[in-house]
């Protein structure tokens, strides 16, 4: 029963913000599109480094989904260092995860994020494009596990449609998985436990950032996971390592990454990303220190002011079009149960 009221209390918060996001997804991918991206990424070792960490901060990309995309980017163009910072900066953030952090998480936390996630794309874009130059022939874009975002939107309420299916539906089962995670750990975990080992200082950056790493998990699905840490005692700068390395990779994607970046590319890739993640971590954790913050006090101040009848409204909504993705779930369980059992 803990367990299920701490993650229904997560997704009634969230729940808005996540539409909100959704929505505003469906906008940019009418408006904002890979063809258009890529012609402002080709020259240049650090201005074309800085649009594209911009171009990727908002998108609501994961970081399988985002490969797809980058394979673009680089086909039509943009430059290395470029392609490396949009593959940073966009599975780290996106305004479906802002929007859930600001519900979730405190409003420092919040703006903190998306900022750290430029920092270390633009740092990492421009090392990329200053010590690695070898060439390398790029993958096809077929060979990627998620499909990216189409070329060209038709209309408006198109690209909406496109955000509550195709978006909500490469997220959706990951998210709620996000919330089943945060209710076990707020239901059984120690505060103790977590104060003792990810409490804070270097040790529990580091734990954090292995932990990360190599598990697949998308920005969203991330947040409430954070939450859940955070109120356990996790410190902020801990709990933001997870929110900046779990997004932008796993060991799934590496393989791709290889493929795109050569090996050093990936090897500078994964280094910017560890090291951008402990930095950002540290000097949060010092921030709260400085500042006496308690962080505890500070989660979910930002969704304090909805009205639990429009929350309950959201989840709803929300519930009704996750119906598609958990038909297909259970579509594709049955398959496997009737090939097991011929």
């Amino acid at each position: 029963m803990a367990i299920g009221e701490n993650a229904w209390q997560l997704l009634l918060e969230s729940a808005p913000y996540i539409l909100f996001g959704l929505l505003i997804s469906g906008v940019l991918s009418t408006f904002l599109t890979s063809g258009m991206i890529a012609r402002h990424l080709g020259s240049g070792r650090v201005l074309p480094v800085i649009k594209a960490a911009l171009f990727g901060i908002p998108l609501p990309l994961c970081s399988c989904g985002v490969l797809p995309a980058a394979v673009t980017l680089k086909q039509q163009g943009a430059n290395r260092g470029a392609t490396t910072a949009f593959m940073i900066a966009t599975p780290e953030s996106g305004v479906d995860s802002i929007a859930v952090s600001y519900a979730l998480l405190d409003p420092f936390l919040t703006v903190v994020r998306p900022v750290a996630a430029l920092i270390s794309a633009v740092a990492a874009g421009i090392v990329e494009n200053l010590f690695v130059v070898s060439p390398h022939k790029p993958m096809q874009a077929d060979d990627c596990c998620c499909s990216s975002t189409s070329e060209t939107r038709r209309s408006l309420i198109q690209g909406i449609r496109y955000a509550f299916t195709q978006v909500w539906h490469d997220m959706a089962l990951w998210f709620f998985l996000g919330l089943l995670l945060a209710g076990l750990i707020t239901a059984l975990v120690p505060s103790s436990v977590m104060e003792a080992w990810l409490g804070g200082g270097v040790s529990s950056l580091l734990i954090m950032l292995a932990v990360g790493i190599p598990i697949y998990i998308c920005a969203s699905a991330s947040t409430p996971i954070a939450a859940a840490l955070i109120l356990q005692g996790v410190s902020p700068g801990a709990a933001l390592v997870f929110l900046l390395a779990g997004p932008a990779t796993n060991i799934t994607s590496l393989t791709v990454l290889v493929s795109i970046l050569g090996k050093r590319g990936t090897a500078v890739y994964l280094m910017m990303v560890s090291g951008g993640a402990l930095m950002c971590g540290w000097l949060v954790d010092q921030v709260y220190r400085v500042m006496a913050w308690s962080p505890q006090a500070r989660l979910g101040s930002g969704g304090e002011w909805l009205d639990p009848a429009v929350e309950k409204i959201c989840v709803a909504v929300l519930l009704v079009v996750s119906l598609p993705v958990v038909a297909n779930w259970v579509q594709k369980i049955v398959s496997r149960c009737k090939r097991v059992i011929r």
